[in-house]
């Protein structure tokens, strides 16, 4: 990324600033303003998430606050009630109170002698989510949002659950909020008061992944901030992006699809990042996007946005298997509209071990069987890549032993899929709760399986989230897996391969007992949505480079340490995931903290044991300035049998070497066909 320095307006930061809300809790900004935003008032952007501005977010936020600042923006970055500095206790996501919050926010904003009265807001992940849903309600002050890495449908395609299936990244992202949320302001900021508010937050946060759990299928608690629920709510314009190794690439089709008002979609190569920081490469000059964005709509010159196409996406050409990337070799196609009519269906028919090009099922149908083993999935990867470490498919040559494969004959030229694959099938099931996990993968000629995307269904759902029933043993039924969206290019010479299974741990909880699913070929179909060649691909113009404002200054006193372990202990038939999350020990050199955060996960089973599944995480979080240091200890630990769910977790917390709080959960939650 190029740093910039020179910017059209010098820029000042005030810090802290207090935002009032009704009940007298104040929340916590940090403010980029242009000089001389108080005599010529300007527009805002506003960024409102839990990640503590002063020694959580605050590298990332320089970069692009400041950015905004100095071409003439007043950039802000609130903290949510109960996060960072600000006053309150945050008790889950996107409840009702942050949502108030928030518009309290865009009001206070607007009113400032520095502002214009119109405000935008960006985000990515909570703060794309959030952006979304003020959207959704509709408050004068918000002209504009950008929203990445973000979902417009908090069940079926957020962190949670994934086709009915409960992820393990439930368990991983409720650990990273546990977290977060005991960690205590800072006394520089909020004075003698902090250790009451600390006290407070550890007391009233309470442990949300049993709230989670309770909710297993898509209620009002889902569909509370879900604007997939009246699309028609959202008229401002909406810039949405994310990328192909991320768990929100979905949101950004539909958004462009269903919002009433202007909308953009933007998909690159990325995983959880913003595009600028954009990993695996290329990065692009995401910054300049936005601006073009916040130009049009807040500041009302005509930037061009509106005359480009409805979706730029990355095509992805083919690479061999690895977990981690640096750079995916592709190039930028864009769509005029989605869905597209440049997008044509192949539906290929399952045969026994193939997948029929030519379109004809056999003639006599063949019952194929799958009982997967417990550990199909150990290679898997994350629901959602943080680039924080090798966490992508690995080859999926691993996996398809305890699967049911499909393989497709060489093609004969090369092939572009772009949308969602869907997989529909004929199929019954041994047990009444069953799930299938579909993978589509690209073979090359050497036999190296790269997954290009993948799908999950809890067959208690086929007829959908809110009112699932059992399966009728042995019954014969027809259900649909739609896979996560991609763009990719299979070239001449390679294989498509459909791999089912009926686990895929543990990157979901298997279901509660072995399962042996049943396969009919004739009724099975794959559904490939194949993009036809166009010669305005040519003529697709690339991104800038990348370029943000200069970061603060922090220095490293012990490095950071990321891998993921696979462990096979063949004496106890034991296999574990280790996944290690150490980000080292640094001092933020503007407000003189010391920030230490590590973290260990564990997803576990033995052999075929069903009741021996077990997720756990291990948080360590530091903080210190001279001689105040504070450090906290939290463990989750996830079991299960037939009938519920056991969740076990623990939260201590230090001042110095002296223990101050500690507090144990214990749940039993019904599995409730899950």
């Amino acid at each position: 990324m190029r740093v910039v320095t020179d910017f059209p307006h010098r820029v000042e930061r005030l810090d802290p600033a207090w935002i009032p809300m009704p009940d007298g809790v104040r929340l916590n900004a940090r403010i980029w303003l242009p000089e001389g935003a108080s005599d010529s008032p300007v527009p805002a952007i506003l960024e409102y998430i839990p990640y503590r501005l002063r020694d959580g977010s605050a590298h990332r936020d320089a970069i692009h606050h400041h950015y905004f600042a100095g071409h003439g923006y007043a950039s802000v970055r609130v903290d949510l009630r109960g996060s960072g500095d600000s006053g309150g206790v945050l008790k889950d996501e996107y409840l009702e109170q942050e949502l108030a919050d928030g518009e309290e926010v865009l009001r206070w904003l607007a009113a400032q002698r520095w502002c214009s009265g119109r405000v935008g807001m960006i985000g990515i992940s909570w703060g794309g989510f959030n952006g979304l849903q003020l959207a959704a309600r509709r408050p004068p002050e918000l002209k504009a949002v950008v929203s990445v890495c973000s979902s417009d449908d908090r069940y079926a395609d957020d962190v949670h659950y994934m086709g009915g299936c409960l992820l393990g990244d439930n368990l991983s992202w409720a650990s990273t909020m546990f977290a977060y949320n005991s960690l205590p302001p800072d006394p520089a900021v909020v004075g003698n008061a902090w250790r009451g508010m600390w006290h407070e937050r550890l007391e009233g946060s309470g442990l949300w992944l049993a709230t989670w759990l309770k909710h297993p299928h898509r209620d009002d608690y889902w569909k509370h901030g879900s604007i997939c629920e009246d699309f028609s709510r959202v008229n401002t314009p909406v810039l949405a992006a994310s990328g192909w190794a991320d768990g929100y690439s979905n949101a950004v089709t539909r958004l462009v699809e269903n919002l009433p008002g202007p909308c953009k979609g933007l998909i690159g190569p990325w995983s959880h990042k913003y595009p600028h920081l954009g990993e695996p490469g290329p990065a692009i000059g995401f910054l300049q996007e936005c601006l073009r964005w916040w130009d049009q709509w807040l500041k009302d010159e005509d930037t061009g946005v509106m005359q480009d196409p409805a979706l730029k996406v990355w095509m992805q050409d083919s690479m061999p298997p690895t977990p981690s990337y640096k750079h995916r070799p592709g190039r930028w196609v864009t769509e005029p509209s989605w869905p597209s009519p440049n997008i044509r269906d192949w539906r290929l028919p399952l045969t026994p071990g193939g997948l029929a090009f030519d379109g004809k099922p056999q003639q006599d149908e063949t019952a194929m069987t799958i009982q997967s083993p417990l550990t199909c999935g150990l290679f898997a990867g994350k629901w959602c890549s943080y680039a924080a470490g090798p966490d992508l498919a690995h080859d999926q040559r691993q996996e398809d032993g305890g699967a049911l494969t499909f393989e497709s004959p060489p093609l004969e030229e090369t092939l572009e899929v772009m949308g969602a694959p869907a997989v529909e099938l004929e199929l019954s099931s041994s047990r009444p709760v069953a799930m299938v996990a579909v993978r589509l993968s690209d073979v090359a000629p050497d036999d190296k399986a790269t997954r290009v995307t993948y799908g999950l269904l809890n067959l208690t759902h086929r007829d959908g989230h809110e009112t699932p029933s059992p399966l009728e043993p042995n019954r014969r039924y027809r259900v649909t897996v739609n896979l996560n969206h991609i763009a990719q290019v299979f070239p001449r010479g390679h294989r498509l391969r459909l791999s089912l299974s009926t686990s895929y741990w543990p990157l979901a909880w298997p279901p509660p007992e072995h399962v042996r699913l049943t396969i009919f070929d004739q009724g099975s179909v794959l559904c490939l949505p194949v993009r036809l060649p166009r010669e305005e691909d040519a003529e697709v113009s690339s991104f800038a480079e990348p370029e943000g404002a200069p970061t603060i200054d922090q220095t490293l006193i012990e490095p950071p340490h990321h891998n993921w372990y696979v462990h096979r202990d063949l004496a106890e038939d034991v296999s574990t995931q280790e996944v290690i999350n150490d980000r080292g020990r640094v001092r933020l050199e503007d407000s003189g903290i010391e920030v230490s955060t590590r973290t260990v996960e564990w997803y576990s089973s033995k052999y075929d044991d069903f009741d021996s599944l077990c997720g756990e995480t291990l948080w360590e979080r530091e903080l210190c300035r001279g001689d105040w240091q504070v450090r906290t200890v939290m463990s989750t630990v996830l079991t299960s049998n037939a009938r519920e769910f056991l969740l076990n977790a623990t939260l201590d917390a230090y001042e110095g070497k002296r223990r101050v709080y500690c507090r144990t959960w214990n749940h039993r939650i019904p599995r409730w066909l899950l």
